[in-house]
């Protein structure tokens, strides 16, 4: 049996075909259609914060200014300042600007503050503190954060304070001996848009 194919069967095939690619590519590109998220890369050794352990000496000198308080008992406010100089493979850094502030009672002991400024301008920021006071004095001191590189710095070190020179009108100089410590480096804040472990390359950094 034959069956003939008038134009108007044809016509309408020809629109059921072209309805039917439509509704097909219109299906293909729908937006609602979630895309797959790429999962984040895993974070590399590169990323992990930096230990450094470091030693190193310096210098300072300054002014102090005393206040007598009874029979055996003395405070002193003083500002020092010099060069600092670390070593080992891991050290911070190589030279740094040391500025110091702080109370010294020979009764309880001494309470500081430092900021270390290298060639860059970047500062680390530490407390200082010891039981004692006079030459020989261990000094205990804590990484307190910093600026630039040393952002978020944490850590510990310990020296001697050695006095040279101290001078009926005010004068101090000395010098930080068997200084030591470990020092833990933030992270640094990734660029907008750059993902966890991503390269320089990966954020379009220049070297």
């Amino acid at each position: 049996m034959k069956f003939a194919c008038t134009p108007s069967a044809a016509a309408r095939c020809i629109r059921a075909l072209a309805a039917f690619t439509l509704l097909f590519c219109l299906s293909a590109c729908d937006p609602s259609t979630p895309e797959r998220a790429a999962a984040p890369a895993a974070p590399s050794a590169a990323d992990a914060p930096q230990q450094r352990n470091f030693t190193g000496a310096g210098s300072l000198s300054g002014t102090r200014q005393t206040l007598k308080m009874g029979p055996g008992r003395r405070a002193e406010a003083f500002w020092l300042s010099g060069s600092l100089m670390l070593t080992g493979e891991q050290r911070l850094g190589l030279g740094f600007r040391a500025e110091v502030i702080g109370l010294a009672d020979n009764q309880t002991g001494l309470q500081g503050r430092s900021v270390w400024t290298d060639e860059r301008g970047d500062q680390v920021f530490s407390t200082l503190s010891s039981a004692t006071t006079g030459p020989g004095s261990v000094i205990q001191g804590r990484l307190t954060g910093g600026t630039g590189r040393f952002a978020g710095v944490s850590g510990d070190y310990r020296f001697t304070w050695s006095p040279l020179v101290i001078s009926e009108d005010g004068g101090v100089s000395g010098r930080l001996l068997d200084l030591k410590g470990s020092a833990l480096l933030a992270l640094p804040p990734s660029p907008p848009g750059t993902a966890a472990g991503a390269g320089p390359a990966a954020a379009g950094a220049r070297p």
